[in-house]
């Protein structure tokens, strides 16, 4: 493995809380636990990393102690940060409430995430053999879209994989055009295939327990999910993407990467969490006890 995943997401703060029901207006319940966890594209960068993969993190991270939550999760997992803190502000925080059915209620607060400047990415240049991350959540962010799309045009011919994620309904349907016609590898779940209609070439949809379909230029494969017990399906989605890409950065086939990727997203759910993501030596016992 010689190319890296440089990841031009945003990382955030996420400040979990287990409620029992949604406070009503103006109303206050008590959490029974809270926690403050890295999350946004943390959780992609410390699944591939955790795969092996060598992850630069090209995003923009604040000053506070949020800032350095994030920084610390990110050396701890072994990613590269690109860029010196944000001196004007701190990383951002997501509030997320999560009830007794699982359901989770999110509220996001920007920071020094969404303050991507264009001086910042020139200073870096990709290589051929790097995947180079694009999450949909950059182009609700005036200065991370504006910043990307003057540099996105000059990648040398790096493979480009984009995660559109939950609010891709919210991105400019013109920006979302243009963008796709760059892209090289999509990623998304069945809701965001069905918003987005006509899929690139080449694209990993992934449903659930079942596993995912892969599109590789007309063709269409169903690779199957891993039975396991759930307990929390909280950041499956990010596992996926940041195994497969660590696995295309080994040289793998798309079909191979989906496998693990699958297998890689079974594990993650049978624990408590958002970074759940497993490490190598684990995805290769449940791949191979299911041969």
């Amino acid at each position: 493995m010689t190319g890296r995943l440089v990841h031009t997401g945003q990382v955030v703060v996420d400040l979990v809380m287990a409620v029992p029901a949604l406070p009503p207006r103006g109303g206050d319940v008590l959490a029974s636990s809270t926690n403050l966890v890295p999350g946004g594209g943390f959780n992609v960068m410390a699944a591939a990393a955790r795969s092996g993969g060598r992850v630069l993190y090209a995003g923009s991270h604040g000053t506070g102690a949020f800032g350095d939550l994030a920084r610390a999760a990110l050396a701890a997992e072994g990613v590269e940060l690109a860029h010196a803190p944000v001196s004007e502000v701190d990383t951002g925080i997501v509030v997320v409430l999560v009830d007794t059915t699982g359901e989770r209620t999110f509220a996001t607060g920007t920071g020094a995430e969404g303050r991507l400047r264009a001086e910042l990415l020139d200073r870096i240049t990709p290589k051929t053999d790097d995947v180079v991350y694009l999450s949909g959540y950059s182009w609700l962010h005036e200065f991370n879209r504006g910043a990307l799309l003057e540099w996105l045009p000059r990648l040398p011919g790096s493979r480009i994989l984009f995660d559109p994620g939950p609010l891709i309904g919210d991105i400019d349907p013109g920006d979302l055009h243009a963008l796709m016609s760059t892209i090289d590898i999509l990623s998304c779940n069945a809701r965001e295939a069905e918003v987005l209609g006509a899929l690139p070439p080449v694209a990993v949809v992934r449903e659930g327990a079942k596993g995912c379909r892969v599109h590789e230029h007309g063709r269409i494969t169903d690779v199957p999910g891993f039975a396991v017990d759930a307990v929390d399906t909280t950041g499956a989605g990010d596992t996926h993407c940041g195994v497969l890409a660590a696995e295309l950065l080994r040289g793998s086939t798309l079909l191979d990467a989906a496998v693990r990727a699958n297998a890689a997203a079974a594990l993650s759910v049978t624990r408590p969490g958002p970074a759940t993501a497993p490490v190598r030596e684990e995805i290769d016992q449940l791949v191979e006890a299911t041969r």
